[in-house]
């Protein structure tokens, strides 16, 4: 079967915009600044948990009870987190699983957070 010209183009113009998808944040691809920078929220968190991570590589936020700070960084397809300090506020009912961050992953705008040994501690989604 031949194919005209005008449908060879237009397979070569979808195929770039599905290439063009493919490459987002997330899914294992290298991960920008850009990608990376921003306020991540706890859907529903009352109080609330955030992280704030500055272009400057500066990270502040909240687990909910205690204040967070530390920095980051993007290490291919994650960010790592270096050490974070937090205030020693004993909250009841409140679960500081933020506080066990050590680097996440970026698919889309969710930020799955990871602690200790590459477990999944908890999601955060870009803040609009």
């Amino acid at each position: 079967m031949r194919h005209s010209r005008t449908s060879a183009g237009m397979s070569v113009v979808l195929l770039a915009l599905l290439a063009g998808c493919a490459s987002s944040a997330g899914s294992g691809s290298e991960l920008s600044t850009e990608d990376v920078t921003g306020e991540w929220v706890e859907s529903g968190s009352e109080p609330r948990v955030y992280l704030e991570l500055a272009e400057d590589g500066a990270l502040s936020g909240s687990d909910g009870c205690n204040q967070l700070t530390g920095s980051w960084e993007v290490d291919g397809s994650e960010v790592d987190f270096g050490e974070l300090g937090a205030t020693m506020m004993a909250c009841e009912d409140v679960d500081t699983w933020l506080s066990g961050a050590e680097s996440a992953t970026v698919s889309g705008d969710e930020l799955t957070v990871l602690g200790a040994d590459d477990t999944e501690i908890g999601t955060l989604e870009r803040s609009t």
